[in-house]
């Protein structure tokens, strides 16, 4: 592994941290039951609302959970499982399917709900960005490894 992809899991690994504790705090927020002035800004930015519509759970699971393990998924990989091979691809799978997700997250706050969550926003920039390192990675790694077999 050279130091560049070093370098990229580390920061991918960091973003995964942050966009762990940023989803705790959402789920917190879902299961509160009085409401909270976090991230209470008014009519169009107000987080409670966000997290408690109906657009909140999938399948009866919130989704801040389903965040907390997909970026818990994208840390193992990017420290436990950063040396096999196969892991900027499966990094840059699980990172297109979580901003996939995002993406219809966002599209639900801005055209069904008109109502933003900067916490949802701030997961979505944490997605965006490993999602970016990991298709650097993935195409930096399939380029290393062409080096080698030449």
């Amino acid at each position: 592994m050279t130091d560049r992809s070093r370098r990229i899991l580390l920061v991918i690994a960091l973003l995964a941290v942050a966009g762990v504790g940023v989803s705790s705090v959402s789920l917190a927020h879902h299961y509160a039951k009085s409401k909270t002035s976090y991230c209470d800004f008014g009519e169009t930015f107000n987080c409670d609302m966000v997290n408690r519509s109906v657009y909140s759970v999938v399948m009866g699971v919130p989704v801040a959970l389903i965040g907390v393990v997909g970026y818990l998924a994208l840390l193992a990989m990017a420290t436990v499982y950063r040396s096999k091979a196969e892991t900027p691809a499966m990094l840059l799978i699980g990172a297109l399917a979580g901003l996939a997700f995002a993406l219809y997250l966002t599209y639900v706050e801005a055209l069904v709900l008109a109502v933003w969550c900067i916490l949802c926003l701030s997961s979505f920039t944490l997605i965006f960005a490993i999602a970016l390192l990991s298709t650097i990675l993935f195409f930096y790694s399939r380029r290393s490894a062409s080096k080698f077999s030449s």
